[in-house]
């Protein structure tokens, strides 16, 4: 019976690889890497960690982590309008798996190719499974989208649909009966989010403002709403909801529905405010990459979040959003 192989096994036969980019001086294998960023650019650093049992089941897909433990950090990169650049990755692992560490680094990997992502470092122990990457983006100088500059009178967008991750908890957490062909695609979206890079490219000098919908639209919206000092006014019937959702707003899940829509995280849209003037600018932009920008309401003067039921009453009170301490 072979030996569990080491720590210094398990970094050299899954994370080390000759560094793709000569703006990687030293890559993994040292103590520290080293990079040269593009002259003349800002960088933008994000950094998330996802525990086994809080933010994923045990015996999720080790190909569908991976995937879903750098797309969440690039989504941070997206809604700053960052280009992703570089990634470090930490990681407790129960056992020295390897082939479960195979599977992960094929579904990390990939994403990170498909995105020009360089792994430079990182670190592994002993311990329950927790996932953390740090990833580093470009940006011009003042071109970041912050959360702090939207203003009274611009729009409210939301891209793609919202509500789906969430659902695919309920169901898995027997709170929710779908179809099998339901819980495979909302599962899908679950496990395998999609960062809308080049949107949040696409959004530079366009968006005022920008966060990612991670812990629910509710939350995630209010933190806009408290940085740029606004109020905003969103209309139920306008949110993208997923069409699993969408069907449960109007029968006896509806309560279970609007949690997911308003405030179930794990969708990874984007949720961004622009002037009423680039409503014609953000609908080429979302045809021409071919992602839905649908915009769902008003920023107003004063504080706190409206949003109108189908008859234009307002929803009282709000579902939380999620809560890492909660």
């Amino acid at each position: 019976m072979n030996a569990p192989a080491s720590e210094f096994e398990l970094i050299d036969r899954h994370f080390r690889r000759a560094p793709r980019h000569a703006d990687v001086r030293v890559g993994i294998g040292d103590d520290a890497a080293v990079i040269a960023p593009t002259p003349g650019m800002e960088l933008a650093v994000s950094v998330d960690m996802l525990v086994e049992g809080r933010h994923f089941f045990a015996g999720t897909d080790a190909e569908a982590l991976g995937h879903k433990t750098l797309a969440v950090n690039l989504s941070d990169l997206a809604a700053m309008g960052a280009a992703p650049r570089y990634a470090l990755l930490a990681g407790a692992l129960p056992d020295a798996d390897e082939a479960w560490l195979a599977r992960f680094m094929q579904g990390f990997r990939t994403l990170a190719e498909r995105h020009d992502v360089e792994l430079i470092g990182g670190d592994t122990t002993r311990g329950p499974r927790n996932l953390c990457v740090t990833v580093i983006g470009e940006v011009p100088p003042g071109a970041a989208i912050t959360r702090a500059g939207a203003h009274p009178g611009d729009d409210v967008y939301v891209s793609g649909a919202l509500g789906a991750a969430a659902l695919a908890v309920r169901a898995l957490g027997g709170d929710v009966r779908l179809a099998h062909d339901v819980l495979a695609r909302v599962r899908e979206r679950l496990e395998r989010p999609e960062p809308r890079v080049a949107l949040g490219l696409a959004l530079r000098g366009v968006a005022t403002a920008a966060l990612d919908v991670s812990d629910g639209l509710v939350g995630d919206l209010g933190h806009i709403l408290e940085r740029s000092g606004c109020a905003a006014v969103v209309e139920l019937a306008r949110l993208p909801a997923d069409p699993a959702v969408a069907e449960r707003l109007h029968g006896a899940d509806r309560d279970v529905a609007l949690a997911c829509l308003l405030a179930g995280g794990d969708d990874y849209e984007l949720c961004f405010t622009a002037p009423r003037a680039a409503r014609e600018r953000i609908d080429v932009l979302a045809r021409e990459l071919a992602v839905p920008a649908t915009l769902v309401g008003t920023l107003e003067r004063g504080h706190g979040l409206t949003v109108l039921d189908e008859h234009g009453r307002p929803l009282a009170p709000l579902p939380a959003s999620f809560d890492h301490f909660g």
